[in-house]
């Protein structure tokens, strides 16, 4: 995959944009079920279920069957490997003495 190709983070940047859902990822350090989330968030269980099904699928939390229930969790590695991911874009600070790095010239520092 290019280096320029930033297409595969939009699936997981959407899953992570929604209050909800990042307030799970919170929860999610934790083994919790549906009806557990749902009491902490005070939110419903259906509203659950379905914030979870946009984390499983974008890779972030995964399911545990237990008897009846499932109990989710939060897929650590990945969650650091987006935030990763995100910082590798961040543009790194200019070096010490370096103001003409820009192509268009060099740049102030304020007005």
């Amino acid at each position: 995959m290019p280096e320029n190709d930033v297409s595969h983070l939009a699936p997981r940047l959407k899953a992570v944009a929604d209050r909800n859902r990042l307030r799970m990822l919170r929860l999610l350090k934790d083994d919790l079920c549906v009806g557990a989330i749902a009491r902490k968030l005070a939110i419903s269980d259906a509203a659950v279920s379905q914030h979870l099904k946009v984390l499983r699928e974008a890779g972030l939390v995964r399911g545990e069957k237990r008897g009846y229930w499932t109990h989710y969790r939060l897929i650590e590695d990945e969650l650091l490997r987006l935030a990763e991911e995100l910082r590798a874009i961040a543009p790194s600070p200019p070096a010490s003495g370096d103001a003409n790095s820009c192509p268009c010239g060099p740049h102030s520092d304020g007005p």
